[in-house]
């Protein structure tokens, strides 16, 4: 792969000089006003910023059914997806509920039995459910393409609410209330809450109605806020845009977090992940705590996920976290295994590589998958999708894209290029699934790499680097550091990398495959790390770094985190 082209995000002026005015600190008002914020108010992390929940269509519709299932005692069942956002719904479902008086439980489906969603086969499951046929099925981060599961559902005379973050189709389900802000004629302002989100809100709203209804004072009512440790990981976790109302929410969760008042599965997995609560960052919640639940999904049954995050028991949440733990220490060890056959496999085409790549395997496991695309899209930077065998004589794929490819639309065009190729697909620009029939993949190949081709009018990408450009001497340091891992980064809201020109005064391998360095920037030296790579570097370089924070003996510094680096121009930069 070609090196990535640095680019450097502007900063609206009259954005920044009104952040600077409201004093918030120099760099963070640059550093947000590249990133689109153009008032203080959209830097506020308090309730009184927080997006109305009544501005959610059928939120209320919804919260009066749930009000009435309530008053009557009938029995609620949530079918939760299978990832972190899924399992975070699902128990900020069941603590929420639970709290207001409902009898709750819930089912997850088998990824690899099932398949995605409210299927008519679920269905199935949740009426012969051990507690008996519930009345009322809450779906939480999915349910917005079930047209069959709800139809199937009304024949049982199981009466559905869909909440649902994901695009519809051209049919809604004919549920009893969909809430989703990216439903038709929706006006919720933000289109970007994760599932967890969303169901979040309908707590919110039915709080609010039971307060309407006299059954709490009018400022009564459990405290939902006590849920926001697990919005916050769910919505972290599902690389949804973090807007400012994303972003409000996640601050609530790490405030908690920080503080200690967290779930005791939550607890359990800053423990078993080795990471302080007291200094939680959006970047724990992506990478440490966010794959221990997915891993469940991924290779066993979510439901190990679930209860770690709604138990009160302190041991059984330690129990069930050490679970996780090892699952996500098995799916590394798979993914590696993966990955490396995987490069085996194309590294003999890099010569000639197409605008895509489409990889299987049939030792594969189909729950993993997606994580091979991914390293591999990241490797060749080109759409990429992974196979493994389904055991029914099917594929399953999951595919990771590039910013310039649409990986949805793609695969919709050759649906229709190939109208019985594809068994069936779905997903977004950037991440997408599919099942072919074991023989078709040759098929599928280039007819894959015809569409982005056409689709892009390209059969290369070209990666770019993002950066905040230059940091001031004065802002390289522990203190400014702190202040950036406090803040909330993520998704369409990437934290910040800055580039600077260095002079290499030395360099040495740590653990094998991780470059250490000394760099000097004026007078100014700076420790420095980069992970995953063992070539040494020029003597002279233009480096994209983030501030990070290295404690030795008690002692906190700067450290930069290097993501790329390549020799400096001879003269200035531009």
């Amino acid at each position: 792969m070609a090196p990535p082209r640095i680019l450097i995000r502007n900063a609206e002026p009259g954005a920044r000089r009104r952040l600077e005015q409201a004093g918030i600190h120099p760099l963070l008002a640059r550093l947000w006003a590249a990133r689109g914020v153009v008032s203080p108010a959209d830097t506020r992390p308090e309730w009184t910023s927080m997006l109305p929940p009544a501005s959610l269509t059928h939120a209320g519709r919804a919260a009066a059914l749930l009000a009435d299932a309530i008053a009557a005692g009938r029995r609620l069942l949530i079918v939760a997806d299978y990832d972190c956002d899924g399992a975070t719904a699902c128990a900020v479902g069941l603590r929420g509920l639970r709290a207001m008086g409902a009898d709750v439980d819930f089912i997850v489906p088998n990824r690899f039995e099932t398949g995605y969603g409210l299927s008519p086969a679920v269905v199935r499951m949740a009426a012969a459910h051990r507690r008996g046929k519930p009345d009322l099925i809450i779906t939480v981060d999915n349910g917005i393409a079930s047209i069959d599961g709800v139809e199937a559902a009304r024949r049982l005379g199981i009466g559905v609410i869909v909440t649902d973050h994901h695009l519809p189709g051209e049919r809604l389900p004919d549920a009893l209330a969909i809430v989703n802000p990216n439903q038709p004629g929706c006006g919720f302002p933000s289109k970007h809450l994760a599932g967890v989100g969303v169901m979040f809100y309908l707590l919110l709203a039915l709080r609010a109605e039971l307060r309407r209804r006299g059954t709490y004072p009018p400022d009564g009512g459990p405290r939902l806020d006590a849920l926001t440790d697990l919005v916050a990981l769910g919505t972290v976790a599902d690389v949804v845009r973090l807007d400012a109302n994303n972003r409000l929410l996640v601050a609530q969760g790490l405030k908690r977090i920080r503080a200690g008042r967290m779930q005791p599965g939550l607890h359990a997995l800053f423990a078993v992940s080795g990471r302080a609560a007291r200094a939680a960052t959006t970047f724990d919640l992506g990478f440490a705590l966010g794959p221990r639940i997915n891993a469940a999904g991924r290779l066993a049954d979510m439901s190990l996920g679930i209860r770690c995050l709604a138990t009160d028991d302190q041991d059984e949440a330690v129990e069930l976290a050490r679970e996780l733990d090892a699952m996500n220490r098995e799916r590394r060890d798979i993914e590696a295994g993966m990955r490396e056959q995987a490069l085996a496999e194309v590294e003999h085409l890099a010569a000639a590589m197409n605008a895509s790549l489409c990889v299987t395997h049939p030792s594969w496991h189909q729950g993993v998958v997606g994580l091979v695309a991914s390293r591999l899209k990241d490797r060749f930077w080109c759409p990429t999708l992974a196979f493994a065998p389904a055991g029914d004589g099917e594929l399953r794929g999951s595919g990771r894209s590039v910013p310039d490819v649409h990986l949805r639309d793609a695969l919709d065009l050759v649906s229709k290029r190939h109208p019985s190729l594809i068994l069936k697909f779905g997903g977004h620009a950037m991440a997408a699934g599919l099942t072919l029939r074991e023989g078709d993949l040759e098929i599928f190949a280039p007819a894959f790499d015809a569409a982005v081709r056409e689709l892009t009018g390209r059969s290369r990408f070209e990666p770019a680097l993002e950066t905040d450009g230059p940091l001031e001497p004065d802002y390289a340091n522990a203190e400014v550091a702190t202040l950036l891992e406090q803040e909330v980064w993520g998704s369409g809201f990437p934290a910040p990398v800055f580039v600077d020109t260095f002079v290499v005064r030395s360099q040495r391998l740590v653990g094998e495959r991780h470059l250490k360095l000394a760099l000097e920037r004026g007078p100014q030296r700076f420790d420095a790390i980069w992970f995953g790579h063992d070539e040494p570097l020029p003597p002279s370089v233009a480096v994209a770094y983030r501030l990070g924070l290295n404690n030795w003996n008690g002692m906190v510094s700067v450290q930069l985190m290097v993501e790329h680096a390549e020799e400096a121009p001879a003269g200035p930069r531009p």
